[in-house]
């Protein structure tokens, strides 16, 4: 079998190993390619890995031999879905490989917002605190998260492990949610009543027709004045501009962003100088552990595809 990996720097820049696919066939891995470049890199292949190249329809008329699309990620709306069960080629994808690992980068942000520990250790390295008058002081107020609500849109395994924090944290928890859960402690209610109460809300839904730009000009006036904003999901969740002018308007107080609309952004993406907006460059997912797990769960997908028994088919 041939198989072609079409952009697998981000997922193996040399720290695992591609022996998983390796067994399975004989294996070509390009670190990057470009949208002209995949038809003539995927031409022979039956088994197609990508991570954020997109498979249209178009593509995959010219690729007669693929039998298989296997998506290096959970998200999968870079391939044509149905297009692919057309032409009966099983897609599949990586479920919550990185669960921790997008619970702790979405704490990373909500720490960092509440305490800014960096730019107080700056401030110390240059010399503040040595002329200091006081034993302590603050550049940013220093929030008590146990006196705050935390409002999850959403409520996957990662939403689940964020509460599950919070509540060790004494936060009251409010969730919305298509699908309902009885869960201690937790408190499930309506967009609204969320957007209205929360004193935080952090993002974990898929980015559909519906969620697009959920966070608005005319959402964020139903919020507090004075939230702060999580987003470890996607991008697409955030009209960026709407979130930006209340962000330097003070309206919110400050976002911590993992994903952005476009990656990478452009210059003038109008959050990359938004006033208390601190955005990291999509790396909740990037840690080793939930990489090398994501690269084993690849392979396995494949190999059960290959023995007639797919799974994470979508």
């Amino acid at each position: 079998m041939k198989i072609v990996v079409l952009d697998g720097y981000t997922l193996n820049p040399g720290d695992l190993s591609w022996s998983g696919l390796e067994e399975l066939g004989e294996i070509t891995v390009y670190d990057r390619t470009s949208p002209s470049d995949v038809v003539s890199r995927a031409k022979r292949a039956a088994a197609l890995f990508t991570n954020k190249v997109l498979i249209t329809g178009e593509i995959l008329n010219q690729l007669p031999e693929l039998r298989y699309v296997g998506v290096l990620a959970t998200g999968y709306n870079v391939v044509d879905v149905k297009a692919c069960h057309a032409r009966n080629i099983v897609v599949t994808n990586v479920p919550e490989y990185g669960t921790a690992a997008v619970v702790q980068m979405t704490w990373a942000h909500i720490f960092n917002l509440a305490n800014r520990v960096a730019a107080h250790a700056d401030s110390v390295r240059n010399g503040v605190w040595c002329v200091s008058k006081d034993f302590c002081y603050w550049e940013t107020p220093q929030m008590a998260l146990g006196e705050m609500t935390l409002g999850l849109i959403g409520f996957g395994k990662i939403a689940q492990g964020v509460a599950s924090i919070a509540q060790g944290l004494g936060m009251r928890v409010r969730v919305f949610t298509r699908t309902r859960h009885t869960v201690p402690g937790i408190e499930f209610v309506s967009r609204e009543t969320l957007f209205r109460e929360s004193d935080m809300i952090s993002l974990h839904c898929p980015q559909t027709p519906e969620t697009e730009k959920l966070i608005c000009a005319e959402n964020i006036a139903r919020m507090k004045p004075g939230i702060l904003l999580i987003n470890t999901s996607r991008g697409g969740l955030i009209d960026e501009l709407a979130l930006a002018e209340a962000l330097n308007a003070g309206r919110i107080a400050g976002a911590g962003l993992d994903v952005l609309s476009t990656e990478p952004p452009s210059k003038d993406n109008p959050l990359l100088t938004a006033r208390n907006c601190f955005i990291t460059p999509h790396i909740a997912w990037a840690g080793i552990t939930a990489r090398r797990t994501l690269m084993r769960q690849a392979g396995e997908n494949l190999k059960q595809f290959l023995s007639g028994t797919p799974v994470n088919c979508v």
